[in-house]
Parts: structure tokens; C-alpha cells; sequence
């Protein structure tokens, strides 16, 4: 009667309303499969609307004011930059086999501006993989064996004190240059270079320091200028002519400069350090242009998909263009270039773009079909290089201590004849000059400027909230789909607690038969991990994995159902957690069901993790 009685109090008690948004998310997850299938085409169409979203670029920093003042740059500058070009092509530097005596003339040019001159030595870096890199801080990388003369490298670092500044920043100049293989290319961006130090030692409006380094990319660009930013950056106390002094005895005649130099009390044994770095630019001379002009190609992406501030990339296009009458190109994945069905699909957004203007000529929708095609190539390569996250450029090196810095290369259309040698070291000079004189009118750092973008062309990028919204709609079926298999997965066990047990059921009860059946799980990550390996190993994109995931299409045998979405929804839902630190209790499926106990957990976490590194890019 009591247990009536109460029965009857209960359902005489009113029930909790449900909230709106708990019913909205019980509704999405019951139909996960269309909500999936509706946001996956909505999030691809709205990639293709990003060239047609894109904005032009515009200096938002007030007092770069680019091309504001005449380049001073003369043709007596770009004499002596032409000097050194002779100087370094000439046939008696060729036979050297070390590559010093370059460095040694280039040093000699320096002294006899009046800069301060310093040698930096590396070795060549290692190449093999080293999994404690990961948790420990960076180290020199070098190799710690003896290694002949012929295998040190020497980059050569030469400074100009700002007479109106005060020496705590400074701009960098880099001019990769390869002794043992060097040609035309690389001597003429050094002579461009060394035409633009030679002006800045005698202007007084230099409120920075210049640091003119020429890195000895012997053994990669890159590794030229990481060596030295690392060293740059954690200072060493020994002196370059103490080290192997007597193993290496050309390594000695670097320093015969102080006798033959009237500034020779400004050349150093140790590495010399300006102020903290503004901004860096590599320069580098290419090979003929295919387009029979001169053009200059920027190169921007870092490691781990950082980009560089968008203004100093506005400034170098703005005065490449507009000044110089260079011809400005970005990366381009040339192979969509040709795809007929991305030019049909420019003709319709081109379409939709006049219908759009008939209607209000205030409406600045669509844009021509041929414009879009190159700005999704240029999208592409964007996306493509900030995934990858493997710098494009020595000016990784720069963005890995969080300073700006690009990579300019310069195709000349030009036969070796002396005048176009000469307008190329004048126009390649007057621009370097013109981005060193707006960094240097900042009174701060960049920071006004766009730092997550996608460029479409020299000129135009899409913003952070822009193409966010298309990220969104592409990974809002994860957290759906993951909750959708955890249901399901939950519903494949006992339904009731009221069904009486059979033999097997009460035979699995105990601690050896939750153990066999917490193990289940592997079954199905075998296949999982072994597409892992493939993808990883065919170098797939992350849309193939996306899809087997994600994707409400994927199956298995239905012996391995239960076990199979319970690892998709796992791994799907620490993804989308992208790397956070995983809580074993939440992953307790049923503390009633006891299928999975804290071990299987954390190991289930592991493999999660996996799949939340491969699915994480920027």
C-alpha cells in the first residue's frame, strides 16, 4: 500500500520542463545524418565563396606611409653594388674550395663603408628525427664530431649604428649566398644589397639599426639563418679565432682584414648584436621570368602555418607596383589553373554577380571568371602551406622568435648584358630602400595589421572571420556525429535492467569477463590505425580523413559495431577538443554496464590523441 501510495505522489508531481536548447540539441543529434550531409555542403560551398568574399589589402599603420619620400638610391650606389658583383664572379674566387675569400671580400666592402663587421661559424645541423626535441627547449643542433675546414660554413654580419636612434631595434637585411656554387643570381642580390648599405651609412633619418647578413647556405638557406639567429638570440662567450685555430688556418685570414682596413678596429672576433628586430627581409635574385618581365614573387608562409603581419606584405606591393613597376606573384597551385569545371563554376559566381548588380548597383557581388579561378589557385596554396607547416623561405627562421620578415625573389627578364644588370640593381635597390624607410618611421611593432589571413592574390585576403564561418560549418558534424554514435553505441548493450540475465551474461559479470569484453574496442581500431599509417604515409589530405570520420556514411561489420563507434566517437570528440588534456572518468561509458574500466580509458585517449594531432592545423 505504501509503495502505491507513493507511486501515486509521484506521478501527481509535475515534470521538469525541457529546455529549448536541450531540446535543440536532442533534435540535431536524432537527425545527425542530414544535419551532417547540410552542414558538410554548406561549409564546401562556402570555400568556394571565398575569392569572391575577399577584400582588397590597405596600410593600416598610419606612419609606414610608403613611397611618401624620392628614393635616394643613385647610379653611383648601384656602381659599387656592381663593383662587387665583378668582384665575386670573377674567375680566380671559382677556384676556391673553402669559400672563405668571398666572405673575407664581402667583409672587406663592409669595413670600407665604415660598418661593424663580424664572422659568424656553424656547422652543418642534424638530420635525423629526435622524439625528446619535442619536450625539451631547442638546442644548437649541431653535430658534435670533427669535421674537415671545408665543412664549417661563415656568414658574414655587418651594422649600421642609426645616428637618430638609440640601439634598441634594428632591421634586418638577409642575402643568402653560396660560395662553392654561387652564380649570378646570388651575387646580384648581394650587389643590391650592398648598394642599399652603402646609402644607409650615409642618410640621417635612420632611426633603426641595419643588420646586413650574408648567410653562407652551403648547407641550406635556412639552416644559415636559423644558425645565426640561434646564436643571435643566446649569447656565446668564445671567440671565433680561438676555435680550431690551429686545424683551420684560413679561418685566420679572415681577420688579416685589420691590417689592411682603415676600420679595422670595427671588425670583431665575436658575434656583434643591434636592438631587437623590427622586421627582417630576404632577398634573392631567381632565374630569367617566364613572363618576359621582371617580376617578384613573395613568399610569407612560416613554421606551424604562421604568417607575417599583412602590412609589411601590403608595403612591399604597394611600392613593387606602384614605384618599381614590378610585377608582384604569390604561390599558386598551377594545376587548378587548367580545371575546367573550377572555370564553369567562375562563370556562374560571374553570373550571379551582374543579376546581383541589375538588381542594386550597390551589391559588389561576383567578380570575373577568370580572376576567380586564379584567386582559388592562389587560396589553395594559401591553405595548402599553412597545413603543411613547413616554411617556404629563410624567413621562418625569423617568425619562429616571432618577428616579421618575408621572402622577396626577384626575376629579372634580362641577358647579361650591363645596362639590365644595372636597372635591376637600381629598381631591386630603390625598393629594398623604400620598405626599410616606412619600417623604420614606426615608433612600435606590428601589430595594427592582420595576422590570421588566407591571400587570393598580391593584393586581396580573406580574414579570420571570414573564413572561420566555412571551418565551422565543415567540423560542426564532429561533435554531432560523435554524440550520435555514443547514443547508439549505448543503446547496442543490455537495454534493461529488468531483463532477466542469461547463462552468458551472468558468466561475463565477473572481472575476467569485463576485461575480455573492455578489449573488444581494439578490434576495431585495428583497421582504424592502419588507415592512419596509410594517410600519413600517401600524404592524403585532411579532407579524406575528415570523411571517414565525420562522415555518417562509414561502417563496419555489425559484429564490431558497438566497439567501432565507440572509438569514432572518442576520437572525434577529443579532436574536436584539439589537444586538450583528456579526462579518464569522462570516458567511462556506463559505471553500470562496466564495459571499459580507467586503463582501457587512458589508452583510448592515446589513440584519440592521435587523431586530434593529425586533425589539428590552424
Amino acid at each position: 500500500m505504501a509503495e502505491t501510495k507513493e507511486k501515486s505522489e509521484n506521478d501527481k508531481k509535475p515534470k521538469p520542463r525541457v529546455r529549448p536548447i536541450v531540446r535543440l540539441g536532442i533534435l540535431l543529434i536524432a537527425h545527425s545524418f542530414i544535419v551532417s550531409v547540410l552542414c558538410c555542403t554548406a561549409g564546401v560551398l562556402a570555400l568556394f565563396l571565398l575569392p569572391v568574399l575577399a577584400k582588397n589589402t590597405y596600410i593600416s599603420e598610419n606612419a609606414l606611409m610608403p613611397g611618401s619620400a624620392n628614393p635616394m638610391l643613385s647610379n653611383q650606389h648601384v656602381s659599387d653594388g656592381n663593383r662587387l658583383v665583378k668582384d665575386l664572379t670573377s674567375s680566380n674566387l671559382k677556384s676556391s674550395e673553402t669559400g672563405i675569400e668571398s666572405q673575407r671580400i664581402i667583409a672587406q666592402y663592409m669595413l670600407d663603408l665604415g660598418a661593424e663587421v663580424s664572422f659568424h661559424k656553424f656547422h652543418p645541423q642534424l638530420n635525423q628525427f629526435h622524439p625528446l626535441h619535442f619536450f625539451s627547449s631547442p638546442d644548437s643542433g649541431m653535430i658534435q664530431e670533427n669535421f674537415s675546414c671545408s665543412s664549417y660554413a661563415v656568414n658574414a654580419v655587418g651594422i649600421i649604428r642609426a645616428p637618430r636612434g638609440d640601439g634598441k631595434e634594428a632591421i634586418v637585411l638577409v642575402t643568402p649566398y653560396n660560395a662553392l656554387k654561387s652564380g649570378l643570381g646570388d651575387a646580384l642580390s648581394v650587389g643590391i644589397a650592398y648598394s642599399v648599405f652603402s646609402l644607409l651609412t650615409q642618410v640621417t633619418w635612420l632611426a633603426k639599426d641595419i643588420i646586413w647578413l650574408v648567410a653562407d647556405s652551403r648547407y641550406g638557406e635556412y639552416a644559415a639563418v636559423s644558425a645565426w639567429l640561434r646564436d643571435y638570440q643566446t649569447p656565446k662567450f668564445s671567440s671565433l679565432s680561438s676555435l680550431n685555430a690551429e686545424v683551420c688556418p684560413d679561418i685566420n685570414n679572415l681577420y688579416e682584414l685589420k691590417v689592411n682596413s682603415i676600420a679595422g678596429s670595427k671588425l670583431s672576433n665575436n658575434l656583434r648584436r643591434a636592438g631587437t628586430m623590427a622586421a627582417a627581409l630576404v632577398l634573392k635574385v631567381g632565374d630569367q621570368s617566364e613572363n618576359f618581365e621582371d617580376t617578384l614573387s613573395i613568399y610569407a608562409e612560416a613554421s606551424n602555418g604562421q604568417m607575417p603581419n599583412l602590412d609589411l606584405i601590403n608595403v612591399v606591393n604597394y611600392l613593387a607596383v606602384h614605384r618599381q613597376g614590378l610585377r608582384v606573384k604569390v604561390e599558386k597551385l598551377w594545376s587548378l589553373l587548367n580545371s575546367n569545371w573550377l572555370k564553369i563554376l567562375g562563370e556562374i559566381f560571374e553570373s550571379l554577380g551582374k543579376v546581383a548588380k541589375s538588381l542594386n548597383p550597390a551589391w559588389k557581388f561576383g567578380i570575373p571568371a577568370t580572376e576567380y579561378v586564379e584567386g582559388t589557385a592562389t587560396l589553395a596554396s594559401s591553405l595548402y602551406y599553412q597545413a603543411l607547416g613547413v616554411p617556404t623561405g629563410p624567413h621562418g627562421a625569423f617568425r619562429d622568435y616571432q618577428i616579421d620578415a618575408i621572402t622577396l625573389e626577384i626575376s629579372p627578364r634580362f641577358s647579361s648584358d650591363k645596362f639590365r644588370r644595372n636597372d635591376i640593381l637600381l629598381r631591386g635597390g630603390r625598393l629594398i630602400e623604400g620598405v626599410i624607410r616606412s619600417v623604420n618611421n614606426l615608433l612600435e611593432k606590428f601589430h595594427q595589421s592582420f595576422f590570421l589571413y588566407l591571400l587570393t592574390s598580391p593584393s586581396k585576403f580573406v580574414s579570420v572571420g571570414v573564413y572561420m564561418i566555412a571551418f565551422a560549418l565543415l567540423i560542426a558534424p564532429l561533435p554531432m556525429v560523435a554524440a550520435s554514435l555514443y547514443v547508439d553505441a549505448n543503446s547496442l548493450g543490455p537495454s534493461s535492467k529488468n531483463d532477466k540475465p542469461s547463462p552468458s551474461t551472468i558468466a561475463d559479470t565477473d572481472e575476467h569477463g569485463i576485461t575480455i569484453r573492455s578489449w573488444m574496442w581494439l578490434n576495431s581500431a585495428n583497421p582504424a590505425t592502419s588507415f592512419m599509417i596509410w594517410l600519413l604515409l600517401s600524404g592524403i589530405s585532411l579532407l579524406t580523413l575528415y570523411s571517414v570520420l565525420a562522415s555518417p556514411f562509414s561502417s563496419v561489420n555489425a559484429s564490431q559495431e558497438k566497439e567501432w563507434a565507440l572509438v569514432k566517437s572518442l576520437g572525434l570528440r577529443h579532436a574536436k577538443k584539439l589537444k586538450q588534456p583528456i579526462n579518464a572518468e569522462v570516458l567511462l561509458v556506463s559505471k553500470e554496464e562496466k564495459s571499459i574500466d580507467h586503463v582501457d580509458c587512458l589508452i583510448l585517449g592515446a589513440y584519440s590523441s592521435v587523431l586530434a594531432n593529425t586533425l589539428n592545423f590552424p
